[in-house]
């Protein structure tokens, strides 16, 4: 199925690229790309949670599985292709196993958020475990507490030696937020889409309808987790090193923060959010006067109080608001206007 591009779709290019080509020119390369990096974290699970009604808790799993997929496999591989590929299979399938689990055993949503969140403090407690020697797959050693670090950064594809950094690493990070932000659009716009969010709005209607419901959320929640280790495999990049620390509950809340704050079931909504809040933590975080972690959870507590649907959806609302009064002011303006006409023709008639 070939994605049809509307005027939507090219404004958005548009604007991406323009974007793209000023943001550097205000903010240093080295935390756009982090903030690029989040906003792809942020929409792998606006994706499964914002349109496919799938509760998860420890989206940052799938994140730092990528992340340490990347760095053990490019220090075995001696280069960063296959790695990356990896970065995304490996928690694709670990996901597809944990959802088939869940979902064909019929797990409500808040079991399924506590599961999500055990495996993650499961993951957590396992990587920090792992300080001795004879942890070691190939020849990389997973270091515990410690994490990996030094393992092959990203390079040009068959050239091991064409490292790709700085600059270059940001616009590859921006062009892989491009693409994932389209293949999410064509995703959703496919039947397998439309299927998803009629799941989310009512399953078992959608269940009535003869669909297999926990394989389509299965495979849903496998492309989510997917895109999460590939964020996981830049931040591998851009850190170049990675620590237990990816498989945090602090990590992992702030994930369901980002897409709150921008507006669920948008997909520009957890981009905004994540991008936001995580430079707002990079400026709090140059002064030790306030907490960050107080800050985040005023924001969510006002969110939730005042905006709850985000800020995308309050801006859409806004300007489709400002849009309706402009046309019913217009119609009335042009009534008024042949009323005028009508009155200055009578009394030229009049005074004729």
């Amino acid at each position: 199925m070939s994605m049809q591009w509307g005027k939507q779709d090219i404004v958005a290019l548009g604007v991406a690229i323009i974007l793209i080509w000023l943001m550097p020119m205000m903010i240093s390369t080295y935390t756009l790309t982090l903030l690029i990096i989040y906003g792809m974290l942020a929409l792998s699970l606006g994706l499964i949670w914002g349109f496919g009604g799938i509760l998860c808790f420890g989206q940052a799993a799938f994140f730092g599985l990528g992340a340490y997929t990347y760095a053990i496999a490019a220090i075995n591989f001696g280069e960063s292709t296959i790695p990356m590929l990896l970065a995304m299979i490996v928690p694709g399938i670990f996901a597809a196993l944990l959802g088939a689990l869940m979902f064909y055993g019929r797990l409500t949503d808040v079991y399924l958020g506590v599961i999500t969140l055990v495996v993650t403090l499961i993951l957590f407690k396992f990587v920090n475990s792992t300080a001795g020697p004879q942890y070691v797959i190939g020849e990389a050693r997973i270091g515990g507490f410690n994490g990996i670090p030094g393992f092959h950064t990203l390079n040009i594809p068959g050239q091991p030696e064409e490292y790709i950094w700085g600059d270059a690493l940001y616009y590859v990070c921006a062009i892989a937020l491009l693409m994932v932000f389209f293949f999410v659009t064509w995703l959703l716009r496919s039947s397998f889409g439309r299927i998803a969010v009629g799941i989310r709005e009512n399953e078992t209607r959608v269940s009535l309808m003869g669909y297999d419901v926990q394989a389509r959320k299965t495979v849903l929640f496998s492309i989510g987790a997917a895109i999460a280790g590939l964020a996981g495999a830049f931040f591998a990049n851009w850190g170049e090193i990675v620590t237990p620390g990816l498989f945090s509950l602090g990590q992992s809340a702030e994930i369901i923060i980002w897409c709150i704050v921008g507006g669920l079931g948008t997909r520009f909504g957890p981009i905004i959010g994540a991008a936001g809040l995580a430079y707002m933590k990079f400026l709090l975080g140059q002064q030790s006067l306030i907490d960050n972690s107080l800050i985040t959870g005023i924001i969510l507590v006002l969110f939730v109080l005042f905006l709850p649907k985000g800020i995308v959806p309050a801006v859409a609302a806004l300007w489709r608001a400002s849009i309706g009064r402009r046309s019913k002011r217009q119609p009335r303006n042009r009534r008024a206007n042949r009323r005028t006409g009508r009155d200055l023709r009578g009394e030229g008639r009049a005074n004729g």
